[in-house]
């Protein structure tokens, strides 16, 4: 590896190391040139999501700089010459893992799909139902998932459709976390459909800033989002045995840090609105510690043995 492109590697780990948060914990369980793969594509998809997520500037000026940035990313791509060093080291781990540009410009569409919404400013981002949330969380969540299935390594096809259910699982915790922030923004996930069937609209949900407790209906909605991503994750399961065994450990510490935030929002009767569920750093480092030894347990032993995580 040259020096530059090795210190473009080292600039995206600081960019995770920052900002990554639940990923950043499960990259420190994969093999260095691995994380550093991984790293590199943090780093690409967090420039694209800081652009789109930039409230400061008009829609248009964020979809225009986001498209901006796609293009310059397919100039690098093409060859020509780049000082940008996460598309140095973003290159360098397309060409060594085998990563798809398509899967990388969905990395960046998925950034996107936020601006594209409506063009009145009282009106609410929403999805009319379960299939259309299914599409927005592919775009953002599981084309991620496909393309670190590529860097942690994998023989058997059936892997791509469970990387993508685990990017579905993984969002949908997401949603149920960040209800009160999205909907500040104008924004609300949770599909038209499953309102209906509790009788709430998607103003009267968002109405609610942590000054009131749930209704019954809307614990009881949220109560069935949760059950519903408690269904995707056991793609995980599934997955962990058809990927690397180095790679393993540091899925299952990514799974288990979402299933516990998941554990915690269902412990918190699902009081998303009077305050931000987190996951505590200390169970993120326990989680951290035994994902480790799981993986050097199999590294010692020398065998791909799934039972192991």
């Amino acid at each position: 590896m040259s020096e530059s492109v090795a210190r473009a590697y080292a600039a995206c780990e600081a960019i995770a190391r920052h900002e990554a948060k639940n990923f950043y914990y499960a990259f420190l369980a994969l093999p260095k040139h691995k994380r550093a793969a991984v790293c590199a594509v943090y780093a690409f998809m967090r420039h694209a999501d800081d652009l789109a997520d930039d409230e400061g500037l008009p829609r248009e000026q964020r979809l225009l700089q986001s498209q901006q940035w796609l293009n310059e990313w397919h100039r690098a791509a093409a060859g020509e010459s780049t000082n940008n060093p996460v598309f140095v080291a973003l290159l360098d781990a397309q060409q060594r893992f085998g990563i798809s540009t398509e899967l990388l410009d969905h990395l960046v569409q998925g950034t996107m799909l936020d601006i594209a919404g409506p063009t009145v400013a009282t009106e609410m981002t929403t999805y009319p139902t379960f299939d259309d949330l299914y599409r927005y969380c592919y775009f953002v969540a599981s084309v991620v998932g496909l393309v670190c299935i590529r860097i942690f390594g994998y023989t058997d096809p059936r892997a791509e459709k469970l990387a993508e259910q685990t990017g579905i699982a993984f969002q949908l915790t997401n949603i149920l976390r960040d209800v009160r922030e999205d909907a500040e923004r104008g924004r609300m996930y949770l599909p038209l459909d499953d309102l209906n069937r509790y009788r709430l609209t998607a103003e009267q949900f968002a109405s609610n800033r942590g000054d009131r407790k749930l209704t019954p209906e809307e614990r009881a909605l949220l109560e069935m989002e949760a059950a519903r991503a408690r269904q995707y994750y056991r793609a995980v399961d599934s997955l962990l045995p058809l990927i690397s065994p180095d790679s393993r450990a540091a899925l299952w510490v990514l799974a288990a840090i979402y299933r516990r935030l998941l554990q915690r929002i269902e412990n918190a009767h699902y009081e998303v609105f009077a305050e931000r569920v987190r996951v505590p750093t200390g169970e993120k480092l326990w989680i951290l510690a035994r994902g480790l030894w799981m993986a050097f347990r199999l590294r010692l032993a020398g065998r791909d043995d799934s039972r192991e995580i």
